[in-house]
């Protein structure tokens, strides 16, 4: 069975669909305050439920390359809290986690698949995040940080942040609105972008495929993040920009990013109707 082919104008409108949701989410998160039980912080990185919805109902490859640039362009660069190279390491590893995870929901209606999908995400992202940070404690670039009251063992540390992060990502904000938002919407949003729901087992536009390339490029692609992680560990921070608007100006910068993600989609969106309108016209013709 052949999966569906994307035009050119809906590969972009899921680009940017997946930046602007996944950006308004993490500046969401900036305003609510982080939890702790004791010596342990119960924070949320991020909302896996956004950019696994986009990718289980469009194309995981699509929102993958959106997601993670949607975090760094309106919620690190535009809050003055920019790393320069060393964000393509972040980049890069939550591109893998949402393209592998939403590879992995064949049915939009299967819960199960959902469930699955969204702990993957996190486990992706969080695995390949604590062999950069065991890394550079191993090699010496970096010192251990502990936590008083909690062991003085890095692995300790790291496996129990994957913890929090599995539960409160991956769990919470990630597989229980996910199981219900994406079979929600199944066969209802798919319309507005020209597309055709997707048949459940039918292969996924721009999905990942098991194949020796593939997993030679999930290896590549690792190895790129630890070397550009590496760079912040030996102060190379070229292209950075951390003015920290947030603490010069106060909360309500947070608006700018909003207002620029609200243009963005608009432009988006625009341009995306005017391509359909000329697809369809052409089409009649």
């Amino acid at each position: 069975m052949r999966s569906a082919q994307l035009s050119t104008s809906q590969k972009l409108m899921i680009f940017v669909l997946s930046m602007s949701l996944f950006g308004l989410s993490n500046i969401i998160l900036e305003i609510i305050p982080d939890p702790s039980i004791g010596p342990v912080d119960i924070s949320v990185s991020y909302m896996v439920f956004v950019p696994l919805t986009i990718a289980a109902l469009f194309s995981p490859f699509w929102a993958a390359l959106g997601a993670p640039l949607g975090e760094i362009v309106f919620t690190d660069l535009l809050m003055g809290d920019f790393s320069g190279l060393a964000e393509v390491e972040g980049y890069l590893q939550m591109f893998l986690a949402v393209f592998i995870a939403g590879s992995l929901i064949r049915n939009p209606r299967s819960r199960g698949q959902i469930a699955l999908g969204a702990i993957v995400l996190v486990l992706v992202d969080k695995i390949l995040s604590a062999i950069v940070d065991l890394s550079k404690v191993w090699i010496g670039v970096e010192d251990a940080e502990f936590v008083e009251g909690l062991p003085e063992s890095m692995l300790a540390l790291e496996l129990l942040g994957l913890g929090v992060d599995v539960l409160m990502s991956g769990i919470l904000l990630g597989a229980i609105p996910a199981m219900w938002l994406i079979p929600a919407l199944h066969g209802k949003i798919e319309p507005l972008m020209g597309m055709r729901p997707r048949v459940p087992g039918e292969p996924i536009p721009g999905q990942a495929r098991i194949s020796g390339t593939f997993v030679g490029f999930v290896v590549l692609l690792g190895v790129a993040s630890f070397g550009f992680a590496f760079l912040e560990a030996f102060d190379i921070s070229a292209g950075a920009f951390e003015p920290d608007f947030i603490d010069r100006f106060g909360d309500w910068f947070l608006l700018v990013p909003v207002i620029a993600i609200a243009v963005v989609l608009g432009i988006a969106i625009l341009l995306f109707r005017r391509a359909q309108s000329s697809r369809d016209t052409a089409d009649r013709a």
